[in-house]
């Protein structure tokens, strides 16, 4: 069998994990189940980072062993200093699993059913140039601007 069915309504069961906010954005996750571990068994730390800069976002969630191991780091923690920054503690949220794909879902694909008006078309003219010359390919936009700058000897 399968784990047992979470309950995301309704009352709320006490969390094993905690959120763990206004966090410096050079603590290790290392450096944060260290300063968990005062409170009891860390079973493990996430500290998200951005996608794009691959920098912390400021935030992170520490699970315990036990329910009441997390209320007490809350009590302990909440509101201490870590790195300069005063942490704040609290329970984290019991979220379902979001599908793949981002937050609305899968991604964006139009679809062109029967009946459907059918996309805009452009004709088969060639695009040319201000001078009246046919583009032999688009190319980047930084080509398009040399181009009508006059730097292309063709």
């Amino acid at each position: 069998m399968g784990p047992p069915p979470r309950d995301f309504g309704g009352d709320r069961a006490i969390s094993n994990k905690v959120f763990v906010g206004n966090l410096s954005f050079d603590v290790t996750r290392d450096e944060l189940i260290a300063a968990f571990s005062a409170a009891g068994k860390v079973v493990d730390a996430k500290v998200p980072t951005d996608r794009e800069t691959g920098r912390p976002r400021g935030f992170a969630f520490v699970e315990f062993e036990d329910d009441d191991t997390a209320q007490k780091s809350i009590a302990m923690l909440n509101g201490k200093d870590l790195k300069g920054r005063p942490l704040r503690v609290n329970e984290a949220e019991n979220r379902p699993p979001r599908p793949a794909g981002g937050p609305g879902g899968p991604p964006f694909r139009p679809s062109f059913r029967p009946g459907a008006p059918s996309p805009p078309s452009f004709g088969d003219t060639m695009p040319f140039d201000d001078r009246g010359r046919p583009f032999k390919s688009k190319g980047s936009r930084r080509n398009i601007r040399r181009r009508k700058r006059g730097f292309d000897d063709d």
